[in-house]
């Protein structure tokens, strides 16, 4: 869920003029002061509809590790057929490793009996293991709140954007956004597209430097007194060196713009790749110092797993989690919700 932070407010630094003038657009009035941290509840029906869009998006996964307890001894054969049930469903060797030990020590010492008890052993398990992935994602402490959004291509990072944007949006958040994906003209349009549909102004070139667009829209955050301003960037491998210095350029660049910025450096990630999001994560963490991950195309795969590797390897928070191309689809991540989901 949202939490919101504001303090008293501060007179903006003088106007910068950007490079490029965003297209005039009706803008959204900020949010009150807030005295102190206030979590944003959503409405019962809503979250009810959302626990049932996150079910049916990991049934594939709930099924593999689910049948294995239906009726079943609690013996060898049970443990190796959840190994397997767990490595396809890319929690990875660690993880796997973690649970199955933790999973038979528990077993022993509580004298548990029957296969519904280890069920909700391995369940408390999860929990424990996904619970510190879970961080509130707080607006409010910088005005704006500028936010670096990274990925590979095909991991659903501009649609990302546009969703969180129009999230932000309907918790009474002013948002800028930035077409820093000055490599693909594509990405750029999409990204006009959700500004339109959303009546948000989007910094933009047709061709450039990526970081002067970058830095042009945090210039342009702060002259308006904006609440948040988020950056798109090019998709690309971890692999290709040069690109990735491209991202740490912007992200350099970030910061002359703002002292601070960004203040949150994102990286979007495709539920569906398995343990190739775990290395997505892992060099981008190396390259950017990521604040968050946001993991995108739950709905349907049998990699559901793939965070418990990442609670284990890399563990850095998960801010949302998306299982479809709805607005709402992409819903904050609250572990005891993906567990629920999962094993419930």
């Amino acid at each position: 869920m949202f939490s919101f932070f504001k303090k008293k407010p501060v007179a903006p630094e003088a106007p910068a003029t950007p490079a490029v003038a965003p297209t005039p657009a009706p803008s959204v009035a900020p949010s009150p002061e807030l005295p102190e941290l206030l979590p944003i509840e959503e409405p019962a029906e809503k979250k009810q509809s959302w626990m049932a869009r996150l079910k049916a998006g990991l049934a594939k996964t709930s099924n593999n590790l689910s049948v294995l307890f239906v009726g079943a001894k609690i013996d060898d054969a049970l443990y190796d057929e959840l190994e397997a049930a767990l490595l396809m469903s890319d929690a990875g060797v660690d993880a796997t490793t973690y649970l199955l030990d933790t999973l038979k020590r528990r077993v022993k010492e509580d004298k548990l009996l029957d296969a519904a008890a280890v069920k909700a052993a391995l369940k408390q398990l999860l929990l424990e293991l996904l619970t510190p992935l879970e961080r509130p994602f707080e607006l409010g402490r910088h005005t704006p709140t500028v936010m670096m959004i990274a990925g590979v291509n095909g991991a659903g990072k501009t649609t990302t954007i546009g969703k969180l944007a129009k999230h932000m949006q309907t918790h009474g958040q002013s948002v800028l956004l930035a077409a820093g994906d000055t490599f693909r003209a594509a990405a750029r349009e999409q990204l006009m597209v959700w500004g339109q549909r959303n009546n948000i102004t989007v910094i933009s070139q047709a061709s450039g430097d990526p970081a002067a667009v970058a830095f042009d829209a945090v210039q342009s955050g702060k002259a308006k007194g904006l609440d948040v301003v988020m950056v798109d960037t090019a998709g690309r491998l971890p692999t290709q060196l040069h690109l990735m210095e491209e991202l740490k350029k912007v992200q350099r660049v970030l910061g002359k713009g703002m002292e601070g910025a960004p203040h949150e450096t994102l990286l979007v990630i495709d539920g569906n790749t398995g343990q190739n999001a775990l290395a997505q994560v892992k060099a981008f963490d190396d390259a950017l110092k990521l604040t968050g991950l946001v993991i995108t195309k739950l709905d349907g795969t049998a990699k559901g797993g793939v965070l418990a590797a990442i609670a284990r390897v890399r563990p850095v928070p998960v801010y949302f989690i998306g299982v479809g191309e709805k607005i709402d689809d992409l819903q904050p991540f609250v572990a005891a919700e993906f567990v629920e989901a999962l094993l419930g």
